[in-house]
């Protein structure tokens, strides 16, 4: 397989227009609230004028205007959305309509006080502006307001971003899609690059050839590059009498610049940006170990398409390279436990591991990224030939840790711990059911990066062109390091490898009157030698530079610094934990609001666009892992937050989880603990399938939890059948709160069209004073302002597990603030009560301690017992040592265990 080197790509996806109509009978929607009826857009009466965008990039800073007018040329109001796919690494600067003469502006505010004022507007979906994830690289922002009667509006978006090098090249992808005839379309790009443009070329996917080579006109020369595709309507036209456009696909711009120079240093307005990307270097020899997660749910198209990258890239291995295989499933085998010469045996010997192995349990990740960094590191400290060399170390799963060490935080010690610092790791996550942000910490901390390979026909494509990125490295342990005195402020200088076909950019602040003392000295390892040199500034040509890019250069070069800064600061508090987390993400919101970028911490609200309550919309940025989310149904006082990261519990204003808490979980095993007895207390409440037992009612706030008991699918002949919570509601009155749990959905406010989530989403809701976080596939978490803070535990069936049924666990990590008279059979022991434990004596099990105890005026035989926390792992858990009262808790709970039945969740 030819080697292309590394590409950058920025990725625009052109809107497409619908006019919808303003009245008639709106169709269905089975979730729940209305769906709109779309119509023909040009036989309602509702055009598209005109359809521009504007992409100018000065220095790898990208700058997209997208304008759009739309005519209503009917008699009646028409309702229209604008919908447009920008890249998911680029940030909204700025967005205003214009409508019936009045004009309506974007305001980009932090994120809180945004969702705090609008909250009903964006959760109504009256005028919102949503921006979420569109596919593998974008996000579709979409609006729609009405349009008057012979009518017009405008509508026009900004968004930046910085172009990354990839494959030797940067790309710009316009996704062209305006479903209908368009007066006056137009996209004009225009690029400005000092150190010269040393190839330009346009393609479109929707064009033929021939037709394309007519239609778009590209030129570059020296520094300038243009691109200019302005079809008439005939041009659009699919055949000479047709109403359908042929557009419909991929604009693709790719252009490169010229590298006479080892480094570039670009200095305006006391900010610099410097490129470094040497050319004509040797490569470096690699030590690559590859860990591949072999659990069985890798059967099928992941494990074929898997094997068959792999036979690929064994193929570009080079003769000085060494490697390693590593499996992991419920075990970890690795294929020679050291690292060996790529030669044409051991790859062929390679080849057939790969070819043979089998799919095998569960997903040990902890061990098998501690067998490939062992065997990297052994390498490098056993034969110093290999020191020399440029190791990675790639891991691909397509889970989550559910064997051997599963608790995240502990496997991210064990790993940081492990590399220390000496090699990057490249987390490669097959799917959508990985934990993408768990394995993109693991890569920060450890000098690499996470990619996503989807589930589609071209992965096993995805997986070459994520090794091809990292297949030529160049140089490693790279330093670029400025004067101390001269500069402030800087992005990322230290990288551990540079790859060819990449990119190293670095930018900054020049202290005042400090541009003659400026300049950049770069150390790096070079094949056989160190690699030095030293970039200045050359302030003749900076001079002139300005002269031809005026403003627009000074601005670009800050605000290139200021994306950077920003992307490096979200990437640096997904790592951080408390208080340095909070004083990260305070830097980076003031930066975001400064510089008016729609990131995870800010949000744009439209001034003077409000809905019938008043309230205008919201413009908010999802992570790269978030999953769409739909809400339906009547409006709701919550807020949906699925574009921030879930909050943690440290963010519910609970200053430390304690080690043990009061719970019912498993078959179903109840612990009571008791802190100021350092002691646990537990008991079974034995009762039939579909029962519903009150676990906390709080009579002063209404505040209840109820569960409802669900048999296990295949108990074992003769013996009784195990039953566990398979459905809980939690209930706040006060607010008009209800939640309904299952092992399937999530349901908020069930019987009034509330939204239906899925344990595979991750979302934060607010309704009021209570906060729900959804976990995806693991737990979630309800706090009750003035109330109590609850976990609900995800158990699922897996591999070798007793339990042939997905259940529920219920933990209780706060209860201070409810109120004396809480009661149920958890909530009954939220507060402090007494008890005594005397006579310890042999019982009628040998291996058990029996004992007398005393609580609540009555005299108990309580056995001595062991009871699983699942809270860090939901299938083994962590065993808890308490005293065990029989029959169904009788005599330590009040009453008796029926008294405790209730005829329904709510």
């Amino acid at each position: 397989m030819g080697l292309r080197g590394l590409t950058c790509m920025c990725l625009l996806s052109l809107l497409t227009l619908q006019a919808m109509a303003a009245q008639g009978s709106p169709t269905s929607n089975p979730k729940g609230g209305k769906k709109r009826m779309a119509v023909d857009t040009a036989a309602d009466g509702v055009v598209i004028r005109s359809l521009k965008v504007n992409c100018k990039v000065t220095s790898r800073f990208a700058h997209y205007v997208i304008t759009s007018q739309v005519v209503n040329s009917a008699d009646t109001a028409k309702e229209v959305s604008f919908n447009v796919e920008i890249p998911k690494t680029a940030f909204i600067s700025d967005f205003a309509i214009t409508a019936d003469e009045n004009a309506f502006i974007g305001d980009i505010k932090d994120k809180v006080t945004a969702w705090k004022q609008y909250r009903k507007a964006a959760i109504s979906g009256e005028h919102a502006g949503l921006v979420r994830a569109s596919g593998r690289t974008m996000e579709q922002f979409s609006i729609h307001i009405m349009v008057g009667p012979q009518s017009k509006a405008t509508f026009r978006l900004t968004y930046e971003e910085v172009l990354r090098r990839k494959l030797m090249q940067y790309d710009i992808v316009i996704k062209v899609k305006p479903k209908q005839l368009v007066q006056h379309f137009e996209i004009d790009v225009d690029i400005f690059e000092p150190q010269g443009i040393r190839n330009l070329d346009v393609e479109a996917s929707f064009l033929p050839k021939k037709l394309a080579a007519q239609l778009i006109k590209k030129s570059f020369s020296g520094k300038k590059g243009h691109v200019l595709f302005r079809p008439t309507v005939s041009q659009q036209q699919t055949c000479p009498t047709c109403s359908t456009t042929l557009l419909n696909g991929d604009f693709k711009v790719t252009y490169d610049v010229n590298r006479d120079n080892v480094c570039d240093l670009l200095v305006a307005n006391n900010y610099f940006a410097h490129f470094f990307a040497p050319q004509n270097l040797r490569k470096l020899n690699k030590n690559v170990v590859f860990v591949i997660d072999i659990s069985t749910s890798m059967e099928g198209q992941k494990v074929k398409q898997t094997k068959e990258a792999l036979h690929k890239i064994l193929g570009d291995l080079r003769p000085g390279d060494h490697f390693d295989l590593v499996l992991f499933g419920s075990a970890v085998q690795s294929w020679k436990g050291s690292l060996v010469q790529a030669s044409p045996a051991n790859l062929e010997a390679a080849r057939n591991f790969v070819q043979q192995f089998s799919l095998a349990g569960a997903t040990n990740l902890n061990g098998g990224l501690l067998t490939g960094i062992e065997i990297l590191n052994k390498a490098q400290q056993s034969h110093p030939e290999l020191s020399n060399h440029a190791s990675i170390l790639i891991m691909l799963t397509d889970g989550e840790p559910t064997e051997g060490v599963t608790d995240r935080a502990q496997i991210l010690k064990n790993v940081r711990n492990a590399i220390k610092g000496r090699f990057p790791l490249y987390n490669l996550g097959f799917g959508r059911d990985v934990d993408l942000n768990f394995l993109e910490v693991m890569s920060l901390e450890n000098n690499g990066r996470v990619q996503r390979i989807y589930e589609d026909h071209d992965a096993t494509q995805q997986l070459q062109g994520f090794y091809e990125q990292v297949a030529n490295p160049l140089l490693r342990d790279v330093e670029l390091l400025y004067p101390r005195e001269a500069v402030s402020d800087l992005t990322q200088h230290r990288h551990k490898q540079y790859y060819e076909g990449s990119e190293i950019m670095v930018a900054g602040r020049i202290a005042d009157h400090k541009l003659s003392s400026f300049k950049a000295d770069v150390r790096a390892h070079a094949e056989g030698q160190e690699f030095m040199t030293t970039c200045l500034v050359d302030e003749e040509e900076m001079k002139k530079l300005l002269r031809e890019r005026g403003h627009m250069l000074e601005n670009h070069v800050e605000r290139l610094w200021a994306y950077l800064t920003i992307q490096e600061l979200l990437a640096q508090r997904m790592k951080l934990e408390g208080k340095e987390k909070a004083n990260v993400s305070a830097k980076a919101l003031q930066m975001s609001l400064a510089y008016q970028f729609v990131t995870p911490l800010t949000s744009m609200t439209v001034r003077g666009m409000a809905d019938q309550d008043g309230l205008e919309p919201i413009i908010d940025k999802p992570l790269d892992d978030s999953l769409p989310l739909e809400m339906v149904g009547p409006r709701k006082t919550f807020m949906l937050e699925a574009s921030q990261p879930a909050p943690t519990h440290s963010s519910l204003n609970i200053e430390k989880l304690p080690d043990q808490v009061t719970s019912v979980d498993a078959d179903p095993h109840f612990l009571i603990h008791v802190p100021q007895k350092e002691d646990t207390l537990c008991f079974n409440i034995n009762e039939e399938p579909g029962v519903v037992l009150s676990l906390v009612q709080d009579p002063d706030t209404g505040f209840s939890v109820n569960g409802q008991l669900i048999g296990d699918k295949a108990g074992s002949p003769g013996k009784p059948e195990g039953t566990y919570f398979g459905r809980l509601g939690i209930a706040n009155p006060a607010t008009d709160f209800r939640l309904e749990v299952t092992p399937q959905n999530i349901t908020l406010n069930p019987g009034s069209g509330g939204p239906v989530f899925s344990w595979r989403d991750q979302a934060f809701l607010r309704q009021n004073e209570v906060l729900v976080t959804i976990n995806r596939k693991r737990n979630l978490v309800v706090s009750v302002e003035d109330g109590g803070t609850f976990e609900v535990v995800l158990h699922r069936v897996w591999r070798g597990s007793a339990v042939r049924q997905d259940f529920l666990g219920f933990y209780v990590l706060d209860s201070h603030r409810m109120s004396a008279r809480t009661h149920g059979l958890l909530g009954q022991f939220f507060h402090p009560f007494d008890y005594k434990v005397s006579d310890l004596h042999p019982g009628s099990d040998p291996t058990k301690t029996d004992a007398t105890m005393v609580v609540k005026n009555r005299r108990l035989t309580v056995t001595r017992g062991l009871q699983k926390d699942y809270r860090k792992d939901p299938r083994h858990g962590a065993e808890v040592t308490c005293w065990f009262i029989h029959n169904n808790g009788d005599g330590l709970i009040d009453g008796v265990h029926t008294d405790y039945i209730v005829p329904d969740i709510f």
